[in-house]
């Protein structure tokens, strides 16, 4: 019963940042970890960031540590990604998830829900 809906995503130069959001609704009450996952076409969708239901752990992936900071805020039941020192590999479509446990997983498979996804793509 929880809605995930990302927005921020657009078209964007090597070097540029995009904040990515993604606003939750419905039954939020229970515990829930988060994660940002990207997907580009014919790749398997990957992991890019958790944080916990805490907001005070957070995980990320190596191609992205020291560019992207996720956070919450779950006074507004939203999570964010910064993305900053976009590289053309960041190209995909970038979705969030919520996890029903306290830490982030980083398996897709695991997660509870999902957003519809927003576009996000870098030119060189």
């Amino acid at each position: 019963q929880v809605q995930l809906v990302e927005s921020g995503g657009g078209l964007v130069q090597a070097g540029d940042s995009l904040r990515l959001s993604c606003a939750a609704s419905g039954r939020t009450g229970r515990p829930y970890a988060m994660g940002w996952f990207h997907q580009a076409p014919g790749k398997e969708r990957e992991f890019v960031a958790g944080i916990s239901w805490s907001g005070h752990s957070t995980y990320y992936a190596d191609f992205v540590k020291g560019r992207f900071t996720i956070s919450r805020d779950t006074a507004k039941n939203t999570v964010y990604l910064q993305m900053n020192s976009l590289k053309p590999e960041d190209t995909a479509v970038y979705y969030c998830a919520a996890f029903a446990g306290s830490m982030p997983e980083v398996r897709p498979s695991e997660y509870d829900h999902w957003g519809r996804g927003t576009r996000v793509t870098v030119s060189s």
